[in-house]
């Protein structure tokens, strides 16, 4: 079992529920899903670049990366339907929770001027979404071997009826919050 998700069962469950004086267990906040998307507009004149993209992906989260495709047309933009337009990672269970760990106490202390996330990213439904500019943070990546820095959107879903009690959640599971 992951180390985060036993310090969520033993520690973080019982805090929230005596915060937020919830009558069943099932009500307190814990994470759904993890969701790493990497978006890159690029790959309409390189198409190589998703190969990469999609390959680091993997090695970060540990799991195969899944390209996406345009939904719809462009014409500006010289967008197709159904080009592959860019690749993501849906981490659930042990996989995300391991990941968490490592997103919060590795990769984002690594960010250069790193004075925490901030604590308004929520949407209003208790799910947070990080925005990173360089995927080289993370411990996985060889610098050696990137042919483009890329940037990358991770959003943590949540079972939280509201931001502030997301906010209460990823505080507990150790997410930076800035002052």
């Amino acid at each position: 079992m992951a180390r985060l998700r036993e310090m969520y069962r033993n520690e973080i469950a019982p805090k929230l529920a005596e915060q937020y004086k919830y009558k069943s267990s099932m009500e307190i906040p814990r994470l759904s899903k993890v969701v790493l998307n990497m978006g890159l507009g690029e790959a309409i004149q390189n198409i190589k670049i998703l190969d990469s993209a999609a390959e680091e992906l993997a090695q970060i989260s540990g799991q195969k990366a899944v390209i996406t495709r345009a939904r719809q047309s462009i014409a500006a933009f010289k967008l197709r339907k159904g080009m592959p337009i860019g690749c993501m990672v849906t981490l659930r269970g042990n996989r995300m929770y391991e990941f968490f760990d490592k997103l919060v106490n590795v990769a984002l202390p690594r960010v250069r001027d790193f004075r925490g996330v901030s604590p308004r990213a929520l949407d209003g439904r208790g799910n947070y979404t990080l925005g990173i500019k360089e995927h080289i943070i993370f411990p996985e990546i060889d610098y050696d071997k990137i042919d483009k820095i890329k940037g990358m959107n991770i959003t943590i879903v949540t079972t939280a009826k509201n931001d502030d009690e997301a906010r209460s959640l990823l505080a507990l599971m150790g997410m930076p919050f800035r002052h």
